[in-house]
């Protein structure tokens, strides 16, 4: 059975003040949670250590934001995955639509971000998905095929059981716009199709999160589709009881 997942991705949000305060909420809110829901928070770099002890020993896994591409040296102000790794991250988002629009992150560089990531332990959470233009041109299946094979298909089938997919339809990103649970889930499905045609029956086991402006409003009409497997939050991720209030729409 696949794992279901609610990742709140914080990107440059809170003081460590603030985020250590917002991970004890979530915390304590846990027993509100389904019990088969994993909930995952990840926090802005400078805050990892801090939160991680927070969460400690509780349900709620770390993720980072973003790891380097390159193992150790002189790159003034990246971060390794082994650093990651170290203050008790499981997880790391690649591929994420900002880096890619903002700071040119191509398929070559998440193809060695995902190397290190899986190396130093981590379960990477890879991000596909479609600029509006690319959508209205009737193109967004070919990018987000491209995005799958370009980066996961030289992964071995023991690698890419611990990845996890994340489609954003970058036109529903912090716009308020939602795609509808039908274009989700037929997204969700051809995302599923084409690691199939890679990696077989196991693309029945891969987590497919959806992370396109879901709130508690919005959620369990999504979660229901066969093939969305959970979300990938933002906005709502900064707020405990909206963050908790989508989990619970299992």
């Amino acid at each position: 059975m696949r794992k279901k997942i609610v990742a709140g991705n914080w990107k440059m949000n809170t003081t460590v003040a603030a985020g250590k305060e917002l991970a004890k909420d979530i915390v304590a809110a846990l027993g509100k949670v389904p019990k088969d829901v994993q909930l995952i928070i990840a926090p802005p770099f400078t805050h990892l250590a801090p939160v991680a002890d927070v969460i400690k020993g509780s349900a709620v896994a770390l993720s980072a934001q973003n790891c380097a591409d390159k193992a150790k040296g002189a790159f003034t102000g990246e971060v390794s995955a082994e650093m990651i790794a170290g203050v008790g991250c499981t997880y790391t988002i690649l591929g994420h639509s900002e880096r890619r629009q903002y700071y040119g992150e191509t398929s070559d560089t998440l193809v060695a971000k995902m190397a290190l990531a899986l190396e130093n332990g981590l379960s990477p959470i890879y991000c596909v998905g479609e600029m509006l233009s690319e959508r209205e041109a009737g193109n967004h299946f070919n990018v987000i095929k491209a995005q799958l094979e370009e980066v996961l298909f030289g992964l071995s089938a023991e690698q890419m059981a611990k990845v996890v997919i994340a489609y954003e339809p970058v036109w529903a990103i912090g716009t308020g716009v939602t795609a509808t649970s039908e274009q989700a889930q037929e997204v969700h499905a051809f995302i599923r199709k084409t690691l199939a045609a890679k990696f077989g029956d196991l693309a029945k086991d891969i987590t497919i999160l959806y992370g396109g402006s879901c709130k508690p409003s919005n959620a369990k009409e999504l979660f229901a589709c066969p093939d969305i497997d959970g979300g990938l939050i933002g906005g709502a991720s900064l707020k405990a009881d909206d963050f908790i209030a989508i989990a619970q729409s299992y």
